[in-house]
């Protein structure tokens, strides 16, 4: 008798990603405002797609090394120890993307029946991620009210011993709450003494709003647990391209990790991607050197877009919503909805607006829905047009 083919049990409990769901509900439809996606509306600069191009024509189309070429791990060393603590090059592996920097930290570090803890409401890669792996998932979920806010002592009562890692994402996505310098003291202090790897997402690092403790002159950035941890102590931290460069759709990424741990994660990079295509670290070495002006521009144009959105929906009724500290997204709650992916899949053919379901970021975020602010006013006000028409009519 022939077994029917399937995946893995744990492959087919996985929740299938809503945001794509209700996206696909949109393919086809004309004249959708999209704002699902945590992706910016502008291209990538023309000097890092030259930098790409000019490396293509040189014919830079052979492998590299697992971790990177040699002069964009430096650069990456060079700009993370100017934000953070020194850090060097031989502690950096650049990555096929972000979201491979998190695979591969999970694969370096979970074991099958692990115990992970997640602060959600959480991207829902990495609640599935160490799911895949095997491990169990315990989530300590942020506080509603003015702002998003962690409960620390609830988050080191969930951190028991025995607990193997805990994931933190910060500025998150999808709330935009960033975590401060006194939390994550005493978060790594009880993570030292029960030897607890701290996971850290620090994509959207250098998207900080409100920021009045950066001097003049220097670069802004979201507290890190790289401005604290020594070399050793059990913190890696992933980061990406992606936003701070507008580089999405590049898929490169890179991974702060101590030292020990680099041969091992070298052998993980080989049996996953075996190394980022090196015309695309070519293109990352010049948006690592000579990208704060484009970064600096993005931050500014963020945080007009999150002033103008935050003021516009909180002025609809039934709406109410935090100001985001940081990333590039509001989290906000519809009053009466227990659905939001039946909301958001009714906004898609009813309004011509595409919107992501606070349930695709964990049953913490269901009541909620995600706006993507990283658009022009414009569009950002047709948008909202779109939305108090449709709640108006409701």
């Amino acid at each position: 008798m022939l077994l029917t083919p399937a995946a893995r049990p744990v492959v087919q409990s996985l929740g299938a990603s809503r945001i794509r769901e209700v996206a696909n509900a949109g393919i086809g439809l004309t004249g959708v405002l999209p704002f699902w996606f945590g992706e910016p509306d502008q291209v990538t600069p023309t000097f890092i797609r030259d930098a790409a191009k000019s490396a293509l024509d040189a014919g830079d189309t052979f492998y590299t090394h697992n971790f990177g070429i040699p002069p964009l791990r430096e650069a990456i060393a060079g700009y993370v120890s100017a934000l953070h603590r020194p850090v060097d090059a031989g502690r950096i592996a650049v990555t096929s993307a972000g979201v491979s920097a998190l695979m591969l930290l999970s694969q370096l570090i979970v074991n099958p029946g692990d115990r992970v803890v997640a602060v959600t409401p959480l991207w829902p890669n990495l609640v599935e991620i160490p799911k895949i792996l095997g491990a169990e998932v315990v989530t300590v979920p942020l506080r509603f009210g003015q702002t998003w806010e962690l409960d620390v002592q609830q988050l080191l009562d969930t951190l028991t011993p025995g607990t193997r890692a805990v994931f933190i994402n910060s500025p998150n996505n999808p709330t935009g709450w960033v975590i401060t310098r006194e939390q994550q003291e005493v978060i790594l202090a009880h993570c030292r003494r029960h030897g607890i790897w701290i996971l850290a997402d620090d994509v959207y690092e250098r998207l900080v709003y409100d920021n009045t403790d950066v001097a003049p002159g220097t670069r802004s950035c979201a507290p890190s647990f790289l401005d604290l941890a020594d070399k050793d102590d059990r913190v890696v931290s992933a980061n990406s391209f992606s936003k701070s460069w507008l580089m999405t759709g590049w898929r490169l990424g890179w991974l702060v990790a101590p030292e020990p741990l680099m041969a091992d994660l070298g052998k993980l990079i080989e049996y996953n991607t075996s190394c980022a295509p090196g015309f695309v670290q070519r293109a990352g070495i010049v948006a690592v050197e000579r990208g704060d002006e484009i970064i600096a521009h993005t931050v500014a144009r963020y945080q007009a877009a999150r002033d103008f959105l935050y003021a516009r929906l909180n002025a609809m009724s039934g709406i109410t919503t935090p100001k985001p500290k940081g990333a590039m997204y509001l989290f906000f709650r519809v009053d009466g909805e227990r659905d939001t992916l039946a909301l958001c899949k009714r906004l898609v053919v009813d309004a011509k607006l595409g919107l992501a379901p606070g349930s695709a970021f964990g049953p913490e975020g269901e009541g909620y829905v995600r706006w993507c602010f990283a658009g022009s006013l414009e569009r950002l006000e047709e948008g909202c047009r779109r939305l108090e028409q449709y709640l108006q009519a409701r």
